[in-house]
């Protein structure tokens, strides 16, 4: 009997370690994919602020040119803004299609994609 009561807590032992172990491992893995995901994002944002930079420049050379073709520099800026202006209303009218369908499929995708480096 004493013999059934040391095994049946050896068992209660090694069920209480694997339900620890296990828990920690989905703590890792989630830490993993979040890690993954603030990675994509931070990277990405590196990316868009340098484009953006690009854009600025670009955009003050045009209103400039413009400006100049106009008349008036700042007629220029002003028909440069109203060119953002268009763009922007057209791109709040869409935004649902077009810009957050994108993001929530980026996330699901990068928070459910295997890595190629993990053995099973």
């Amino acid at each position: 009997m004493k013999d059934k009561a040391i095994l049946i807590e050896t068992l209660f032992e090694k069920v209480e370690s694997y339900i620890k172990t296990t828990l920690e491992l989905y703590r890792l893995k989630a830490i993993d994919k979040m890690t993954d995901v603030f990675a994509t994002i931070a990277s990405s944002l590196v990316i868009a602020v340098i484009i953006a930079l690009f854009f600025i420049l670009l955009s003050i050379g045009l209103a400039l040119y413009l400006g100049e073709l106009l008349g008036a520099s700042y007629y220029g800026f002003f028909a440069l803004a109203g060119i953002y202006g268009i763009v922007a209303i057209i791109i709040s009218i869409n935004r649902k299609a077009w810009l957050e369908a994108r993001i929530n499929d980026f996330l699901i995708k990068q928070i459910f994609k295997e890595k190629d480096n993990v053995q099973h």
